[in-house]
Parts: structure tokens; C-alpha cells; sequence
């Protein structure tokens, strides 16, 4: 078998594996498993040792036993829903082989009178007889009986007998691939095949051997195909020839002379970044990483401002219409009164949309502002130079790749993220991509003060914003619920909300996903202007707005949290110049995983140190927003346990980029590990 029909068996349907019909295939389709090749990545979570047969009279009551015994007698009652019975015996005693709904035929066709018959299941003791029910594990050749059984997670309605069946019938069958790894990185798991790797995975006895040479071989494997997509995603957009842009430093630091601030050295060297970008001849495809409110809109916002001057419009994208706005304002507020700016609203009238399709189409707009609308396919641009998309940590590498055609071949696109994220995770998620890091806070930008409170010390939380209020501060509180659970004992919003209004009249707005659109924006811009003190809401409120007047959050059952999104919800307040407070509230009795995560967030305010931190209690899968990523598809690397690993991808992937090698022997690897639709070219 070659390498191209070798890759070709392990992806091809589950029915053409013996014993899998329609049925089976579909049950397995619930468990996400599609080809032979899913199959493989299921392992065994534990196993039961058959191998070792016993004679009747040392047989063991509720362990799992394997016994040769000779067929003696049928008992068929005439009533019904009794039991089938057999007597069996070898000749050290009686065992029965007990059979509930099944036909006389079969049983007698499984356990023939007077033939030598291995039998293997959980051993009952009845009227003082040994029993065996239902025994799944029945056959003339005890050969196939005696055996070391694996345990997997099973889907309803497979039994671990056929799927013990299906695996072993995969590794019998395992087409020898030819391998496509260098000397040296075969030498660093001590030159074991993908082969004998898989063999391995499955044995019993390497059940949570996660650090042997044949696992960290495959998780390799898995890491290395994602970095050889995220490679040939890079060199795609940097064949792209587009028109520079000419960036025009005077004017850029006329707008930042303006600012009544001082960019921080992050801020600084991201924008060079971007400028770099900007004005060579490659399209331009980077990914702006900040924490909270370390002040990435006003970068992306000056090199909006240099495409501009360049002659190109640009298009600002943001997840909500209020953030839009936000964007829009500033944009208004520091560029010069000849740019010509606008705002695609959700509210705006079909004349005043139509009318400003019409002049975007014509470049009478240098800048638009809006939600996901600005890039439906009735929106024209007639110059578009940079596309720039706020907050959108979950599109896909897919995405990214038709967002970055969409804009045609001279449009440079910049991501955002105020979600920080440990290395591993970003050389992964964001491997596609060029990326800027802004981990410093502006010098201004005072750190938020955080505190823990056990729920009954509500009143002491009650008379500290009542302080608040008077000075004139705003205050938002979170529950993790929109509804009172009976089930769950969480706090709920609508009950915070009702007691929160009887305390405080007139004062209080609520706010949940279950709130429409349009009545969202509204409750947010009149807490904007100051027209209530206390926003309850759930964790809706933990992306980018600006809420200056807000400088207390809190956070009730802030043990529920993750820390990433505990330090995302932190970062509403603070964004003005007054001293900020977090109070995370919890219930007595805290595990000890939560406890950690409270002393995290009291003692530092670095997203950076937060994320990684968060990764090693709770694992990458349930980090902010990368559920969607598509890095949970790893079936074996974790980034975690395996952050060496990583490293070797990257050192391996320079190499063959800077020996321009190619990728043409990686191809079976890039295809098994279902990465190839997104390169339309590998075969």
C-alpha cells in the first residue's frame, strides 16, 4: 500500500470496516467520530484482564472471571419472562449460564451441550450456586476470550466487546505510512514510527503513559500539522503583491502630539509594527494582543489614520453598536476635521444608509465604523486599504483566511484581542498571523483595587456603594444567571436586580442576553450618560466598552468564574481617573482551585501572568472564548503538559522555512489531521 492509498484507508468511511453497518457507523458519528482515523484517537480509559482463566471451584464473587466449562443441560421455563438457563460444570464444579430475553436457538447455538466453551463475566452467587449473567464474552476458541480487554467511553448502543472488535481490527489492518519526519526530530522520541506509536497508544498496559516516547511522538504530530497550515496560510498572504501604503510620520505625530496622553513603549513598537506592515509591498495580516485597557483602539486608530493619508479608506469593525460608536467618537474627537468619517447603524433609516453606501462606493468616506455589516456583499468600497476588526478572538483560521481575501489585494488586515493568552495558545490559535503584544498600562491608568467578601457581608457591600453614589461613581454587578435556579445555586440577575431597586429607587438598570439588540444599546448608553447608578448584569458587559464613570465592579459567585473572565470583568472599571475596586463575593466552603483563583486576581492585575495561570487550573479548552478556536480539536497535545513540544514545532517549522524545504513530504500529515481544506492546494 503507498503512502497516497495508505491515508487514503485511514480516512475512508467506518463501513468499510468489517463488522460496522449503518447503525453502527451512525452511533459512532455521535461520539465525532467520521472516519477509521477518528477511531484512533479514542483511547482506552481503563481494561479488564481476561487473560487468566479459573477454575469453577476458585471462582471470585463480583470480579470479572474467565472459566472453560463444558454445556451439561438446558433449563427452559414455559413461563414467560424467566430466565433461560444452562449448567454448565468442569470438574472441580457447577456454574450457570443465566439468560434473560434471548431465544433458546441462540443460546443453544452459543453453548452447544458437551463441547469445551470459554465464558468471561462478573460472577454471581445464587441459591448457593455460582451464576453468570448474560455473559457477553462467550466462544469455542478461548484464544479470543483470553485476553486483555480495553474499557473506552462508549456510545449507547456499541458494546465493548464489538468496539474492542473495530480497534483491533484497525491496528491489524494499519497501513505502514512512510515517515515524514527529519532525523533529528525522530531521534527525540527515540526513533519510533507514527506506526508503532498508534500500537502502543492502545495496549493496556500504556493506559496514561502520557510521557512515553510513542504519546509525545503523536502529539507532536498534532502540534506540526497545525503549524504547517499556519505556515503556508503566512507565505499565501506574503505572496500577495500589493500597492504600499506611504506613511507620512509628521502627520501621524501631529494627531499624537494632540493626545492628552504619552504612548506607552509597547504602544510604540506595536504601531511601528503595523507602519512596517503598512508600507512594504506584502499584505499586511496581524494580530493586535493587549491586556485590558492597555490602549490598543488608539493604534489601531493611527494606523487607520496613515492608510488614510496614504490615499485608502479603511473599515472598522466592532461587535456591538455601542463599541462601533465608541470608536466612532474618538475617531471624531483626534483626527483632523477633513477626514470624512461615518457610522453603519443598526438604527440608521434606509435613506441615511443608502446614502452612505452610495458615497462609501464613490470614496467620498475615508472611514466607516459599524457591526458585522459593514461586510455584507451589498457594501462597495472603491479604495479599501485596511480592514480593522475589534474583539473578534473567536473567527476561526478559516475566517480569517475569506476575511482577509474579502478585502481584495491591496487591503491590509489588523485583528484585535483584549484577551491575553499564554504563548503556546497564541503560537497555535494565532500561528496564521504576525503578532503585536501590548502588556504595558498607561502610566495614568491607576491599578483596581481587589477584594474578596463572603455573601453574608452583603450589607457591608450595600453601605460601600452607597458611599460610591454619593461621590458620584457609577457601579456595575455581575451574576452569573439570568433566572433564579432551583438546581443550580447561583445568584440570579432579576433577583439581584429587584432587590438592588427596592434599596436603591430609580437607580438601578438591568441588563441579560435574553434583553433584544436594539433595548441592549439603549440600557448601555443611558448608563453611559449617567442616567443610572447601578448596571446589574450578567457577564454580557465583559467586552471593550468604555464606561469612564464606572469604578466598581462587583462579582457575585466569583468562584464560578474562570480567572480570564474574572480579569476581563475587572477591566470595565478603572478606565477613568478615579481609584477602582473589584469585589469578588462568594460562599463559604470555596474548593481549593478557587481559592487560587481569588489570591491570582487580589495580587496581580497582568492578564498575561492571569491566562497562564488560568491554563494550568482549569486546562486550555475552557479559556475565554477558545472553545470556538478550533484548538480544541487536539486529541492528544495539550499545551499545557506539552508547551516543550510547541517549542520543537516551532524551532522545526523555522528550519524547513528558512532551508525553503517544503512541505510536499508533510502532505499525509497535514490531510490525516483534517487540516487541508483550509490550503485549497495540497492534494
Amino acid at each position: 500500500m503507498n503512502n497516497k492509498s495508505s491515508y487514503k484507508y485511514l480516512l475512508s468511511d467506518l463501513t468499510s470496516l468489517k463488522g460496522v453497518g449503518i447503525k453502527t457507523r451512525n452511533l459512532l458519528r455521535k461520539k465525532k467520530i467520521n472516519n477509521i482515523f477518528d477511531l484512533l484517537w479514542k483511547l482506552p480509559k481503563s481494561y479488564t484482564d481476561r487473560s487468566i482463566s479459573t477454575k469453577v471451584k476458585d471462582l471470585k464473587i463480583g470480579e470479572n472471571q474467565t472459566v472453560t466449562v463444558v454445556p451439561q443441560k438446558y433449563l427452559f421455563p414455559r413461563v414467560r419472562n424467566l430466565p433461560n438457563r444452562v449448567i454448565c460444570s468442569d470438574e472441580t464444579g457447577n456454574l450457570d449460564c443465566v439468560f434473560f430475553n434471548s431465544y433458546e436457538g441462540y443460546v443453544k447455538k452459543i453453548l452447544p451441550l458437551g463441547k469445551e466453551i470459554t465464558v468471561s463475566g462478573k460472577i454471581n452467587h445464587f441459591r448457593n450456586k455460582y451464576q453468570l449473567t448474560n455473559p457477553k464474552y462467550i466462544s469455542e476458541d478461548s484464544s479470543l476470550i483470553k485476553q486483555v480487554h480495553n474499557k473506552y467511553s462508549l456510545t449507547e448502543g456499541i458494546s465493548e466487546k464489538i468496539y474492542n472488535k473495530i480497534i483491533n481490527q484497525i491496528i491489524k489492518k494499519l497501513p505502514l505510512l512512510e515517515e515524514w519526519h527529519s532525523k533529528n526530530i525522530l531521534n527525540k522520541f527515540g526513533n519510533i514510527s507514527w506506526n508503532k506509536s498508534i500500537e502502543e497508544l492502545h495496549k493496556s498496559k500504556n493506559i496514561g503513559k502520557y510521557k512515553d516516547n510513542f504519546y509525545q511522538r503523536l502529539a507532536f504530530d498534532e502540534i506540526f500539522s497545525t503549524f504547517l497550515v499556519n505556515s503556508e496560510i503566512r507565505k499565501k498572504i506574503k505572496k500577495i503583491k500589493k500597492k504600499n501604503k506611504n506613511i507620512n510620520l509628521k502627520l501621524q505625530d501631529s494627531i499624537i502630539n494632540k493626545l492628552d496622553f504619552l504612548l506607552t513603549n509597547d504602544q510604540a513598537v506595536s504601531l511601528r509594527e503595523i507602519n512596517k506592515d503598512l508600507s512594504s509591498s506584502t499584505k499586511m495580516f496581524r494580530l493586535l494582543q493587549g491586556d485590558v485597557g492597555s490602549g490598543k483602539t488608539i493604534v489601531s486608530l493611527l494606523a487607520a489614520y496613515n492608510t488614510i493619508s496614504s490615499g485608502f479608506q479603511v473599515a472598522v469593525m466592532a461587535p456591538t453598536e455601542i463599541l462601533a460608536r465608541q470608536h466612532f467618537n474618538l475617531a471624531k474627537k483626534i483626527f483632523p476635521i477633513n477626514i470624512k468619517i461615518e457610522l453603519i447603524s443598526g438604527k440608521s433609516d434606509y435613506k441615511n444608509k443608502k446614502e452612505i453606501l452610495n458615497k462609501l462606493k464613490n470614496n467620498e468616506i475615508d472611514i466607516i465604523f459599524g457591526t458585522h455589516a459593514i461586510f455584507q456583499k451589498k457594501v462597495f468600497f472603491n479604495k479599501l486599504g485596511l480592514i480593522i476588526i475589534d474583539e473578534q478572538h473567536k473567527f476561526g483560521v478559516n475566517q480569517r483566511k475569506k476575511l482577509s481575501d474579502k478585502g481584495g489585494r491591496d487591503c491590509d488586515v489588523l485583528l484585535m484581542t483584549a484577551t491575553p493568552i499564554p504563548r503556546t495558545l497564541t503560537m497555535t490559535i494565532y500561528g496564521d498571523m504576525d503578532v503585536s503584544f501590548i502588556k504595558e498600562k498607561p502610566k495614568s491608568r491607576k491599578i483596581i483595587k481587589t477584594y474578596s467578601k463572603l455573601e453574608s457581608k452583603i450589607d457591608d457591600v450595600i453601605n460601600f456603594i452607597r458611599k460610591e453614589i454619593k461621590y458620584g461613581n457609577q457601579i456595575f454587578w455581575v451574576c452569573p444567571l439570568i433566572e433564579e435556579s432551583k438546581k443550580i445555586d447561583h445568584s440570579s440577575a432579576v433577583k439581584k436586580f429587584e432587590f438592588l431597586k427596592k434599596l436603591f429607587p430609580e437607580q438601578v438598570c438591568l441588563l441579560h442576553g435574553k434583553i433584544e439588540i436594539e433595548e441592549k444599546e439603549q440600557i448601555l448608553n443611558n448608563f453611559l450618560t449617567n442616567k443610572f447608578k447601578i448596571l446589574v448584569s450578567t457577564t454580557i458587559i465583559e467586552v471593550g466598552i468604555d464606561f469612564p464613570n464606572a469604578n466598581v465592579i462587583i462579582i457575585e459567585n466569583a468562584n464560578k468564574f474562570g480567572l480570564s473572565q474574572l480579569h476581563q470583568l475587572r477591566g470595565r472599571v478603572g478606565r477613568g481617573n478615579k481609584d477602582s475596586t473589584c469585589i469578588l463575593m462568594f460562599k463559604s466552603n470555596l474548593s481549593d482551585n478557587a481559592k487560587k483563583r481569588i489570591n491570582i486576581l487580589k495580587k496581580s492585575n497582568d492578564g498575561f501572568f492571569i491566562s497562564e495561570e488560568d491554563m494550568k487550573i482549569r486546562g486550555f479548552g475552557d479559556i475565554l472564548g477558545f472553545k470556538q478556536s478550533g484548538i480544541k480539536n487536539f486529541k492528544l497535545a495539550d499545551p499545557i503538559h506539552n508547551s516543550d513540544l510547541f517549542l520543537l514545532a516551532e524551532k522545526e517549522m523555522r528550519r524547513i522555512e528558512n532551508s525553503n524545504e517544503g512541505i510536499g513530504k508533510f502532505k499525509p500529515l497535514i490531510k490525516l489531521y483534517d487540516r487541508a481544506d483550509i490550503i485549497n492546494d495540497i492534494a
